[in-house]
């Protein structure tokens, strides 16, 4: 269980917010627009970031850190998200936040002495080997072996899905360490490393996608790479317990970014509505127009709500899985329908690219497939909070 901390007050979250804003202001629409066709990872951005202090937000003091909360990251990354960039904005930070918490949790000293700090300053960017293309979300079902040798590991096998691997010097590689045919459980003989990325090892193959180009996804093949002992976090064969620990913080980030996305689009639909006159009077005059922005606001604005209320309880040390899960199943649709509905607002021109909202559409796709299913969301809500049988 994580640690009860103090909320925020309101002066804090305002603060949060503004030295936010004073940042990711520098990089407007034709920056990101930019990135989405090139598909270049944003690194000025990155850098901006990480010269103002927020890669370390919920990192710890003693290691360079702010050690904030989940609720302080969540308005940063809301933040983030907000002022056109997206999820490639979004993801090019958060994956300082939610990424690394095994470190946090089971590193040792040493370990974090040696790693943290070069994460918060920028210095490392890392990538995440954790999905597999047979195993999907079943991640007890992996097969990437990290075979016990002298000194340490050699590993093999392929992950998929492996963000920022095109431009990241360290990897944080999920493992088996005994296969799961020969383990107890399921979830026993799992171990997690975290590694210097090896091109000579590792082979790199790019992923073309429909949104968040800046920020690559991969296919990765894995090939007799050599990790020492103390490049192992925790445990041998502990490590699905160490992931969880960042499970529900990933779902109140991922959220809050895709209720900024849809906040954003939302401003631009209402602008455009105001501006744009058709038969002699403004289109936002009309109720076909008006009605469906206004419902969309609500959406956002309720999904908010749950996802403070999962943070919140995150941070004051209480359960909060069915909270932290509806607020990703809540903000990603309401994200995705008020993106979707700012390409309808604009018309004809809702599908150029100048305007930005069918950016900001593919953007706040991926908020709905990643990193869990709605699906599977059902399902956890169905069993664990309505007590009914188990569906898979």
């Amino acid at each position: 269980m994580n640690k009860s901390r103090p909320l925020p007050t309101e002066e804090e979250r305002n603060a949060i917010r503004d030295g936010v804003r004073a940042v990711v202001s520098r990089f407007g629409d034709d920056y990101w627009l930019a990135r989405d066709e090139d598909g270049i990872f944003p690194r000025e951005f990155h850098k901006a970031m990480a010269e103002a202090g927020w890669l370390g937000i919920t990192m710890p003091e003693e290691y360079g850190g702010t050690g904030l909360g989940v609720t302080e990251a969540a308005i940063m990354m809301h933040e983030v998200a907000s002022h056109g960039g997206g999820m490639a904005a979004a993801s090019t930070v958060h994956i300082n936040l939610f990424g690394p918490h095994p470190i946090v949790v089971k590193g040792t000293p040493e370990q974090k002495a040696r790693w943290v700090p070069r994460l918060i300053s920028g210095q490392d960017q890392v990538a995440f080997g954790f999905t597999e293309p047979d195993a999907g979300l079943n991640t007890t079902r992996i097969k990437t072996f990290a075979e016990k040798v002298p000194g340490g590991y050699v590993v093999r096998g392929q992950k998929v899905w492996t963000s920022t691997a095109q431009v990241a010097n360290k990897i944080m590689l999920l493992t088996r360490t005994i296969k799961y045919e020969d383990c107890k459980r399921p979830t026993d003989g799992i171990t997690i490393f975290y590694a210097d990325l090896d091109r000579s090892k590792i082979d790199v193959q790019r992923i073309p996608k429909m949104g968040r180009k800046a920020v690559d996804s991969n296919a990765i093949f894995i090939d007799g790479l050599f990790v020492p002992e103390e490049d192992r976090i925790g445990e041998e064969g502990k490590g699905f317990s160490y992931i969880l620990h960042s499970l529900n913080p990933e779902r109140i980030l991922i959220a809050v970014e895709a209720i900024g996305i849809g906040q954003d689009a939302l401003r631009r639909a209402t602008r455009y509505a105001k501006e744009r006159v058709v038969f002699d009077r403004p289109i936002g005059q009309n109720q076909g127009i008006q009605h469906p922005l206004a419902e969309k606001w609500m959406y956002l604005e309720s999904a908010w709500l749950m996802a403070m209320r999962a943070a919140e309880l995150y941070d004051t040390g209480r359960p909060c899985g069915a909270e932290a899960n509806s607020a990703k199943f809540l903000g990603a649709r309401a994200g995705h329908d008020a993106a979707w509905q700012a390409v309808m607002t604009l018309g004809g021109f809702g599908y150029a690219k100048e305007y930005h909202v069918e950016r900001l559409y593919r953007e706040a796709a991926l908020t709905r497939l990643a990193p869990i299913t709605e699906q599977l969301i059902l399902s956890f809500i169905a069993e664990k909070v309505l007590e009914l049988p188990k569906s898979y």
